[in-house]
């Protein structure tokens, strides 16, 4: 992350791993940063209805992956201070988004700009609009509308969601100065659970938790 004040470019860097692993294979810098990003989220329910009623209970069920949609411009007049090759930077979009012939899918991608929580997620679609042309054909200006969708693994979305209740598994990173015990009081409402959560994470020495380090906690019965 940049010092306040200095400009940083959107990144969309792309991984052969579902994980996430390693370095990315490639990467794309936004030209200009877009001036809009819009996160989408669906919840989906079951609707429960007595015969005889007019109306319906909407029992929930899960929240489906987010969506955030982005546009790019790309600009090679030089009206903006310096230009690109339109043609170059729409094909490097194209190869770190779409289709990996490795992997026989497309890219993992992580979305990453200025203090933005880093989004991992997939290509969901993208137009490219194509706006000024040269006497020869040549594309002077395009604009890249994309949509992306949530890929994050099963223990990041329960991370992300911060869910309460001591019934749903929790994911929390150690900080310094946390103690397991604490860690569960303020979980599961009881700190004698520790034993339980050293055990399912493999810890030996409960009292000396290394800061960064992710730990499950298990659903526990209220």
């Amino acid at each position: 992350m940049g010092r306040r004040g200095t400009l940083e470019k959107l990144l969309i860097r792309a991984y052969e791993s579902p994980r996430y692993a390693g370095q990315p294979v490639s990467e794309f810098t936004a030209f200009v940063n877009p001036n809009e990003i819009t996160l989408s989220y669906e919840m989906e329910y079951d609707s429960a209805q007595g015969s005889g009623t007019n109306n319906s209970r909407m029992n929930f069920k899960k929240i489906k992956p987010g969506d955030m949609s982005l546009t790019f411009f790309i600009d090679g007049t030089g009206a903006s201070g310096r230009t690109a090759d339109v043609q170059q930077q729409v094909e490097l979009f194209r190869t770190v988004t779409g289709y990996n012939g490795n992997i026989h899918r497309p890219n993992y991608l992580k979305v990453v700009w200025g203090t933005l929580q880093v989004k991992r997620c997939v290509l969901k679609s993208a137009s490219i609009a194509y706006k000024l042309f040269q006497p020869d054909g040549v594309p002077l200006r395009a604009v890249i509308t994309a949509s992306f969708t949530d890929n994050s693994d099963d223990q990041t979305r329960v991370a992300m969601s911060q869910d309460q209740s001591p019934d749903l598994t929790h994911v929390r990173m150690v900080k310094a100065g946390d103690t397991l015990p604490a860690l569960c009081r303020e979980i599961y409402n009881d700190p004698s659970c520790y034993l339980e959560v050293a055990r399912a994470n493999r810890i030996d020495d409960f009292r000396n938790l290394t800061p960064g380090v992710r730990i499950i906690f298990p659903p526990m019965e209220k």
